[in-house]
C-alpha cells in the first residue's frame, strides 16, 4: 500500500481537512525533479549554480533553506520556492490545528471533571451522560494523538523525498522544528490521557484498572461477543430450517407451480435482500481487512456505522425470518388441521413484509435507529436528485438500488396480489392488467433514472464529461430496460417464438433502409442502371420484410381490441 493510501486510511473523518496535504507535496516534488533535469541538460545553468553555492557557504548540507533565501532561489528556481512555501503553510496549518484542538479538548476535560466532583446526587440518565462524555474526550485525545503522529511521518516521508532529490539534508531543520511543536506537547497529550483514564476508572470501573481501560479504548461497545454468538445462531436456524425442508420434501409437492406462480415472487423479495446485505457485509470485511477508510468515504459517524459482523447479523436474521415463514406457510397449507385457515395462510408472506417495513420506520430508538434513518435519509437524496447536490453516499446508494429491480418489482407484485387479486384462491389474473404491466416497466426503471438525474446535476454544475457520458449509459439502461421488459411481456403473443428472428429483421431492415437512403449511383464493378435496379430490389425485399411484420402488429391489434373479422374468400 502507498503511503498516501495509507495516510488516508488513518485519518480523522472530521479532521481530513487538518491534515498535511501529502498528494501535493508529492507533486510540487514532482515539480522540481522536472525542473532540475531540464536546468541540468545547460552546463552554463549548471556552473552558475555551483558559483551561487560556493558564495552562499562552503558546506551545502549544512546550509538552512528558507524560501526568503535569494541564493537558494537561484539555485532551485521557483519550483523549489513553490515546494517550500506549500510545506511552511502545511505545517502551520497542522500545528495551528494541534494546538487549538489540544487546548479545546483540555477545557472540556476540566469540565467534565468539575461536573464529576459536584457533590449533587446524579440519576440513572445523567450518570450515563457523563460516562459518554468520558468515552467521547477520551477518543478524541486519541485521535490527537494518531493524527500527531501521522502528520510527523508523512512530514519526514517529503522531507526524505526532498534530500533525495536535492542532495542535501534539510530534513534536519525541519526534524527540530517538529520537535519542537509537537513532541514539546506530546506530553501534555499523554497527562491529559492518564487523567481521564483514572477518573473513569475510579467512578465506573469500581478502581478495575484493566477493566476501565478496555471500555474507554472500545468506546463502550460491549456487544461483540454477543453479537457473534447470535450471528452464529442465526446461521444454525437458517441451515436447520433448509435442511428440514429438503427432509420434507415440500419443495416437490403437487402444488408447487402454483406456488411458484404465486407465492415464490413474495418470498423471493427478502431473498435479494438477504443476498446484498450478505455482499455488503462481506465487503465491509475485505474493506476493513486492508485498510480502507469506508466510514470516511461514505460519510458514517461511529453510531450509524454497524461493522460487518452486524450486517451480517442482519442478513442472517432476515434469513430465518424469511425461511421459517416460508416453512409455516407450507406446513399450514399440508397439515389438515389448518387447510381451513387458508386465509390467514396466505398472509403470512404480508405480515412479514409489514413486519420488516415497522422496522425500518420505526422512530423509536431501538434496533440500530441511527443507521436505519441514516438509510432512509439517503434514500430520499436519491429520490429528490435534482433537487439537491449529492453526495458520493447518495451516488453508490443509488448504484446499489439498480441491481435490485426484482426486489422493487417484488414490492408491486406484494400490492397488486394482495389488493387486485384474489389472494385466497392464489389467483394472479392481476399480470395481464396494463397498469401492472405500465407498472412493472416503470418501477424498474426508477433506480436508473435516479443516477441518470445526478449524473446530469453533476454535469451542470462540475461540468465534467464524464459525467455527460454516465447519463448517456444510465440513459441507455432505462432504454433497455424498458425494450427487453415489454418484449418479455409480448413475445408469448408473437407468431414467432424466437426472438433471434425479430432481432435479425430489425438489423437488415437497417441495413437496407441505409442502402436505399446513401443513393448509391455507380461503382467500378457494375453499370449504374444496373445499380439503380439492385438498390430497388433490395427496397421491394425489405419491404416485403417489413409487411409480415406490419400485419402481425395490426393483427395483435385487433385482437386485443376483441373485433371479430369476416372470412375473406381468396381466388384459388
Amino acid at each position: 500500500m502507498k503511503f498516501a493510501e495509507e495516510l488516508a486510511s488513518q485519518m480523522v473523518q472530521e479532521w481530513q481537512a487538518a491534515y498535511m496535504d501529502y498528494s501535493t507535496l508529492k507533486q510540487a516534488l514532482k515539480n522540481l525533479v522536472t525542473f532540475r533535469q531540464q536546468r541540468a541538460a545547460t552546463p552554463a545553468d549548471v556552473s552558475q549554480r555551483r558559483t551561487c553555492v560556493n558564495k552562499s557557504t562552503n558546506n551545502v548540507d549544512d546550509t538552512v533553506i528558507t524560501v526568503q533565501d535569494q541564493n537558494y532561489y537561484q539555485e532551485g528556481g521557483r519550483s523549489e520556492l513553490e515546494f517550500f512555501t506549500i510545506l511552511d503553510d502545511e505545517f502551520n496549518k497542522v500545528v495551528n490545528f494541534y494546538k487549538d484542538k489540544l487546548q479545546q479538548l483540555k477545557v472540556e476535560a476540566h469540565d467534565l471533571t468539575l461536573k464529576n466532583q459536584v457533590g449533587v446526587h446524579l440519576d440513572i440518565i445523567q450518570q450515563v451522560e457523563l460516562r459518554r462524555d468520558y468515552i467521547k474526550i477520551y477518543k478524541q485525545v486519541r485521535h490527537l494523538r494518531s493524527f500527531c503522529s501521522s502528520n510527523i511521518l508523512a512530514f519526514s516521508k517529503i522531507m526524505y523525498k526532498y534530500d533525495k532529490i536535492a542532495s542535501r539534508t534539510a530534513s534536519n531543520v525541519y526534524f527540530d522544528m517538529l520537535d519542537n511543536s509537537f513532541r514539546a506537547t506530546s506530553n501534555e497529550v499523554y497527562e491529559l490521557m492518564e487523567r481521564l483514564e483514572a477518573a473513569f476508572i475510579e467512578q465506573y470501573a469500581e478502581g478495575n484498572s484493566r477493566k476501565g481501560k478496555k471500555f474507554l479504548r472500545l468506546g463502550g461497545k460491549r456487544e461483540k461477543h454477543r453479537t457473534t454468538f447470535l450471528l452464529g445462531c442465526s446461521i444454525a436456524l437458517a441451515i436447520a430450517i433448509i435442511v428440514s425442508m429438503h427432509a420434507r420434501d415440500l419443495l416437490n409437492h403437487t402444488a408447487r407451480d402454483e406456488y411458484m406462480e404465486s407465492i415464490f415472487p413474495l418470498y423471493s423479495l427478502f431473498g435479494f435482500i438477504v443476498l446484498h446485505l450478505l455482499m455488503y457485509g462481506s465487503n465491509a470485511y475485505l474493506r476493513r481487512r486492508f485498510r480502507v477508510n469506508y466510514p470516511s468515504i461514505l460519510g458514517f459517524k461511529e453510531e450509524t456505522d454497524l461493522g460487518f459482523k452486524k450486517v451480517l447479523l442482519l442478513a442472517s436474521a432476515l434469513s430465518v425470518l424469511s425461511l421459517a415463514a416460508v416453512l409455516s406457510n407450507l406446513d399450514m397449507e399440508m397439515d389438515l388441521r389448518t387447510m381451513k385457515y387458508s386465509t390467514l395462510t396466505e398472509l403470512v408472506p404480508l405480515a412479514l413484509v409489514l413486519l420488516v417495513l415497522l422496522v425500518t420506520f420505526c422512530p423509536l430508538n431501538i434496533l440500530y435507529h441511527s443507521s436505519r434513518f441514516f438509510f432512509l435519509r439517503h434514500v430520499w437524496h436519491c429520490a429528490s436528485a435534482p433537487l439537491h447536490k449529492g453526495t458520493f453516499t447518495d451516488f453508490f446508494l443509488a448504484d446499489q438500488l439498480t441491481s435490485q429491480v426484482q426486489a422493487i418489482r417484488s414490492l408491486l407484485f406484494y400490492v397488486f396480489y394482495y389488493t387486485m387479486g384474489d389472494f385466497t384462491t392464489r389467483s394472479n389474473a392481476f399480470l395481464s392488467q396494463k397498469s401492472y404491466k405500465a407498472l412493472y416497466i416503470v418501477v424498474a426503471i426508477i433506480p436508473s433514472w435516479w443516477r441518470l438525474l445526478q449524473c446530469l446535476r453533476r454535469f451542470y454544475e462540475e461540468k465534467e464529461q464524464k459525467q455527460g457520458l454516465n447519463a448517456l449509459k444510465y440513459l441507455s439502461t432505462i432504454m433497455a430496460l424498458a425494450m427487453r421488459t415489454m418484449y418479455d411481456q409480448k413475445k408469448e403473443e408473437l407468431l414467432i417464438s424466437n426472438k433471434a428472428v425479430y432481432f435479425f429483421a430489425i438489423v437488415v431492415n437497417m441495413l437496407l433502409r441505409l442502402v436505399s437512403v446513401l443513393d448509391f449511383n455507380e461503382t467500378e464493378f457494375l453499370h449504374k442502371r444496373a445499380v439503380v435496379a439492385l438498390v430497388a430490389c433490395l427496397e421491394i425485399l425489405r419491404r416485403g420484410i417489413w409487411n409480415f411484420f406490419r400485419l402481425e402488429n395490426e393483427h395483435f391489434h385487433q385482437v386485443g381490441k376483441g373485433q371479430a373479422h369476416d372470412a375473406v374468400l381468396l381466388p384459388s
